[in-house]
């Protein structure tokens, strides 16, 4: 079995983070509001469509999230428009997920992180099919992670 080479990077150049924006005016609706905490509220209006890793900015810092359907994001989170021709959106997601973000803690109260400093943390990846193979697994592991975890839920109550 050959070993997979990796190539380093920096997050800037795998990523676009974006800002988050005001929701208060927004009607209600099905697509998710995400703020660093999770889904705050349903709404009738999307900012971005596609995959994204959801980056906290102020708050948890270990809280990144993933979602695949459209959402909005409020100001406490970012989004991320991932460059797919170097990185699977998911495999990226769950490496971010495996860091410890607080060292990088700009903030003097309230925990928060900045564009630069997420821009400046090195990422090695294997090949982008050697990524995408690894994150279809570990898709179909989190998912019946959760299946399970609603299972246990529903048995509790």
């Amino acid at each position: 079995m050959a070993l997979t080479e990796f190539r380093t990077y920096k997050l800037k150049d795998l990523l676009k983070i974006k800002n988050g924006k005001d929701h208060k005016a927004l009607g209600n609706g099905s697509i998710p509001v995400y703020g660093s905490g999770g889904i705050m509220r349903y709404a009738d209006s999307y900012l971005y469509d596609k995959a994204s890793i959801l980056l906290p900015r102020k708050g948890s810092l270990d809280n990144i999230q993933y979602c695949e359907v459209p959402f909005w994001t409020v100001d406490t989170i970012y989004y991320t428009e991932v460059n797919d021709n170097l990185c699977d959106v998911y495999y990226l997601y769950r490496y971010l997920s495996m860091l410890d973000l607080s060292r990088l803690d700009s903030g003097t109260g309230v925990p928060s992180m900045t564009f630069d400093s997420y821009y400046q943390i090195e990422v090695k990846l294997p090949t982008l099919e050697a990524q995408k193979q690894t994150a279809s697994m570990l898709k179909a592991l989190d998912s019946k992670i959760h299946i399970n975890e609603q299972i246990n839920r529903n048995l509790a109550a």
